[in-house]
């Protein structure tokens, strides 16, 4: 489900690569941006929350500053310090580690609510942010 924001964060910085690398006048790609505003970067953080399981992309996320795809991913990065879709996966987890305190509901459930593809999909994501497995984390 997290394709789409992770294949388009993709796209946007290999066309950032060849820009670089291969225009004829090299255009600079130093933008000079504290981030986004504190309003806007609030409103995309509470869109994300509320929409973890949903298959967001670069564009849903953008089209509520008003910005370009590439200038708010740079924008976000510089404000968060990662990757909207980084964030994005740091935020699924946070929210699989609550429902994993209830033992009532499924792994493979908790992973669907919090927007993965599956409970390996899960279990992969939740190993690299947190170290331990989903069920190990339960555990505890």
């Amino acid at each position: 489900m997290s394709g789409k924001l992770y294949g388009e964060s993709l796209g946007t910085a290999l066309a950032a690569r060849l820009l670089q690398n291969y225009a004829v006048s090299k255009p600079s790609l130093e933008f000079k941006t504290d981030g986004l505003p504190q309003s806007q970067l609030a409103r995309v953080m509470d869109y994300i929350k509320t929409n973890l399981a949903q298959d967001l992309s670069i564009l849903d996320l953008a089209s509520l500053t008003s910005i370009s795809e590439s200038h708010f991913s740079r924008s976000f990065k510089q404000s968060v310090g990662i990757a909207p879709y980084q964030y994005l996966m740091q935020q699924r987890v946070e929210r699989a580690k609550q429902l994993l305190k209830q033992p009532a509901i499924s792994i493979s459930d908790i992973a669907l609510n919090c927007g993965f593809a599956n409970q390996t999909h899960l279990t992969k994501v939740f190993r690299q942010i947190t170290g331990v497995t989903p069920k190990a984390y339960q555990k505890r």
